[in-house]
């Protein structure tokens, strides 16, 4: 069995009874566990509605660089943090892709939900794009994963150091990410996990199209190769990884 990750199933893909039809592709492909992270803040609390009636399906809880400003308090309250569906936090992070105007207000974000994280003793699923050298500085004495990670071998190196696992997304697929599957075959692979980010990151053969948690085993094929493992090892190798990450999930 394959765990995709991270996925966005309060998506407008998954609306009404997509949902179900988006679950059973997955279950098809032997991806029997789902892990919902949330970005925008009024997507928790349908998402925990999603996870109380799929035995199958466990959420990240958090608030996207985007929403800069927005105190988490207000959204990561201790009903939703001690909830049993709930099993991180993320996804959060740092973005200045398009440019570092907020970037105080983002760090103020960042750090907040990073101190929500350790008192409730939850691992953080961490977005980082164009701010490597922040989100090294801010990341500390937390547990926790690299979401889609692409930012390079420099950054993974002191994250390792510091017990993080990686996520490989479907762009480990891409025909031009050379480097970034030269950074996982340089990762341990009891420090790696997989995901979609679906509706993003569709997998190829399925670039270009909207992208299901289904597709994550395009990703698995790929990183099976790179790490010179039978699927069924690396599958093994995965869900433990998963388990140890997300331990609230063993309860």
């Amino acid at each position: 069995m394959l765990t995709d990750t991270h996925c966005h199933l309060t998506d407008d893909y998954c609306a009404g009874e997509n949902l179900d039809d988006v679950i059973t592709r997955a279950a098809a492909a032997g991806v029997g566990r789902l892990i919902c992270a949330t970005a925008e803040p009024h997507d928790i609390l349908p998402a925990i509605k999603i996870a109380e009636t799929h035995d199958n399906i466990f959420v990240t809880t958090g608030i996207h660089p985007e929403y800069a400003g927005t105190d988490p308090h207000n959204f990561l309250t201790p009903d939703v943090l001690s909830h049993p569906c709930v099993i991180g936090i993320g996804e959060i992070g740092l973005d200045y892709h398009g440019g570092d105007n907020d970037r105080k207000a983002q760090i103020k974000l960042f750090e907040e939900q990073l101190e929500i994280a350790r008192n409730a003793d939850l691992p953080v699923a961490i977005h980082t794009r164009d701010a490597v050298s922040d989100t090294a500085d801010i990341l500390k004495n937390i547990r926790g994963v690299m979401h889609c990670f692409t930012s390079g071998w420099e950054l993974a190196h002191v994250m390792l150091d510091r017990g993080f696992y990686f996520s490989a997304s479907g762009i480990l697929t891409f025909k031009n990410a050379a480097d970034i599957r030269e950074t996982f075959e340089k990762i341990p692979i009891d420090h790696i996990v997989i995901e979609t980010d679906s509706p993003y990151c569709a997998p190829v053969p399925y670039r270009g199209k909207t992208c299901e948690p289904f597709m994550v085993r395009e990703t698995a094929k790929v990183l099976a190769e790179i790490k010179h493992l039978q699927m069924d090892e690396l599958e093994s190798i995965l869900e433990q990884n998963t388990l140890n990450l997300y331990q609230k999930i063993r309860q």
